[in-house]
């Protein structure tokens, strides 16, 4: 086995040639690196890797199936499979990745979700994953006490995968009782919104009318919309508040309670949190702009 070596420099960090220090699973190599354009690899290697997509972008070729990666990715290449992965040509990614092998690898794989059939996951929050590997690159010393370190921060990682797949799967199992897509459910809390937005809702209010739970809720809009069931109910609200306030002679405090707002003040908050002026000052400021419209019109240059 070639001698251990450990290199740091501004693109790549690298602890390998890790000799096993238990039957049960050895880290072997362990890194970070910032990928050139078009970097490819492709060589087969006898422990199990795993890949975390930190920045960047690249692809990955395994079992007939090719994957386009990016950041909260990670990909797992099983021992002597031929796989090819690597970096765009125009956006490189940034990875890291941990290498290892033992008796119990395959079965820590399995529970931190991949199957042969499963190569590509959704990966914790890299400061978590990071967290772990860059103790490990720490204690690049070799010493029987930094081989049971890195040992204990390699298994703390994969328990971390394991309990992020754990919390996915029993999220994908809640929400495979909810028959429609994610569009409908955004929909029907559209249509409710613009039907009882002036009587106060909130978001548990929506969520138990379309039969689906505040989560998965949110998680509809983020996908559709790119933003919070709460967030555009308060857009919705404070934009009929900014259409009254122009249109009507009505008061602050009824145009607030128009809205579903039974405090005026939380109302007024919320408006010049959105339009970035209070309601008395927006309306007035609307009638400047009208009035100097209107003059341009008459009196033309």
């Amino acid at each position: 086995m070639p001698d251990v070596k450990y290199t740091d420099s501004a693109t790549f960090r690298c602890l390998e040639n890790l000799k096993e220090g238990s039957l049960d699973i050895s880290l072997i190599h362990t890194g970070k690196e910032h990928c050139p354009p078009g970097h490819i690899c492709s060589m087969p290697r006898d422990e199990f890797i795993i890949h975390f997509v930190l920045d960047g972008t690249g692809f990955y070729s395994a079992g007939g199936q090719t994957w386009s990666l990016t950041p909260g990715q990670m990909f797992v290449i099983y021992p002597n499979e031929p796989v090819t992965y690597g970096a765009d040509e125009t956006n490189p990614w940034t990875y890291a990745w941990i290498g290892f092998r033992g008796i119990r690898a395959h079965s820590m794989v399995k529970e931190c979700g991949f199957s042969k059939n499963q190569l590509v996951l959704p990966a914790p929050d890299q400061k978590i994953i990071l967290k772990h590997i860059d103790y490990m690159l720490n204690h690049k010393q070799l010493s029987k006490a930094n081989d049971l370190r890195r040992q204990a921060y390699l298994i703390l990682l994969l328990a971390e995968l394991a309990g992020f797949h754990e919390k996915q799967s029993a999220q994908n199992k809640k929400n495979a009782k909810y028959v429609y897509s994610t569009s409908v459910y955004v929909e029907l809390a559209i249509e409710y919104i613009k039907d009882m937005y002036q009587k106060g809702i909130g978001i548990s209010d929506i969520a138990d009318n379309i039969g689906i739970s505040r989560a998965y809720l949110n998680s509809s809009f983020q996908k559709e919309l790119g933003m919070s069931a709460q967030t555009f109910l308060i857009d919705y609200k404070m934009h009929k508040a900014a259409s009254l306030l122009v249109s009507t002679s009505l008061s602050v405090k009824e145009i607030a309670n128009n809205v579903g707002y039974e405090d005026q003040l939380v109302f007024s908050k919320a408006f010049k949190k959105k339009f970035g002026m209070s309601p008395k000052n927006y309306k007035t400021h609307k009638e400047m702009m009208d009035k100097f419209n209107e003059k341009q019109v008459d009196d033309p240059v």
